[in-house]
């Protein structure tokens, strides 16, 4: 089978490659030229590399041709950033992506596997642990992208029979997460404590959120993606809640060691709380997270160099 991934080059994309080529899967890779493909350096041979650009049509056109399930795993932003400019944004992922949408059903693509946010396209949770029928109101740009791209792809299922997939994943954490991208607080801690710096924990370190080891999302991912079900939606997590503050007391456990704080000022596209139901994938696939958030910190830090 041949399968394309938008993203590939990242943290989450290079795991998903290395899964599908282990059970022998034609790989394309679509990404910038300049991409950084170190996280790919053990598969480089086995796979096909794509730079393009992700705004312009033709590059999308010609990374989907002959691929029977594509993954859209790209995002230009983050919610912080997203917030100064709501209009890049709306530019370069919500327009992409419907292009991405289009050019599918032009090459006849059976599925299309979209990794939404878990974590913000609920926005303040009415209820916890948040389901997949929760009310989506994203508190910032980012998750407003992620809402409107799973709306389209709804959308051009309706009007044109594209199969599709929605994962909306917690904070997924592991090897080969760049601590420099702003996003991942796990990775970003890790990288701190390799440097002998404090960690920075933004608020009074209360916040809570969903943690899910990498290598359990990857089998999330995969078996979303080769298996149908008439539900399109899954939240993908550990269902268990931990605050920062907590992260960092199982954090020093998992490494021995103690760790120093900087508190940061809070930010308003923090939530406080979000935690996700993942009872529906496991009806559903009978998938749900097997590594503790301790022993997949263990595994984490015995496995990065920084």
């Amino acid at each position: 089978m041949n399968i394309t991934i938008f993203g590939g080059c990242g943290f989450i994309g290079s795991h998903l490659a290395e899964a599908f080529l282990s059970e022998k899967f034609n790989v394309t890779i679509f990404d910038h030229i300049n991409a950084d493909r170190t996280n790919l350096l053990t598969v480089e041979n086995e796979i096909r590399f794509q730079g393009g650009d992700f705004q312009n049509k033709k590059d999308i056109a010609h990374a989907v041709a002959g691929a029977e399930i594509v993954f859209h795993l790209i995002s230009s932003t983050l919610p912080g950033s997203s917030l100064r400019n709501p209009v890049y944004d709306i530019e370069t992922n919500i327009i992409p992506s419907v292009n991405l949408l289009e050019e599918c059903v032009k090459a006849k693509v059976r599925k299309v596997i979209f990794l939404s946010s878990g974590g913000t396209v609920y926005g303040i949770p009415q209820h916890l642990p948040i389901t997949e029928t929760h009310s989506l109101n994203p508190v910032s740009p980012y998750g407003l992208s992620k809402m409107a791209i799973e709306k389209y792809l709804g959308l051009y299922s309706y009007h044109y029979g594209l199969d599709y997939t929605v994962l909306r994943l917690s904070n997924p954490y592991g090897a080969r997460q760049n601590p420099q991208t702003g996003q991942g607080v796990i990775a970003a801690w890790v990288n701190q404590i390799k440097h002998n710096e404090p960690i920075e924990i933004w608020g009074d370190g209360e916040i809570v959120r969903d943690y899910v080891y990498i290598v359990d999302a990857i089998e999330a991912i995969k078996t979303a993606a080769l298996r149908d079900s008439d539900q399109k939606i899954f939240n993908v997590g550990s269902g268990k809640g931990c605050s920062l503050n907590q992260l960092h007391r199982i954090m020093e456990e998992a490494i021995g060691q103690r760790i120093p704080i900087a508190f940061k000022g809070s930010r308003k596209v923090d939530v406080p709380t979000n935690i996700l139901d993942v009872s529906l994938i496991k009806d559903v696939y009978a998938w749900q997270a097997k590594t503790s958030l301790k022993d997949g910190l263990q595994k984490l830090w015995l496995s990065t160099a920084y």
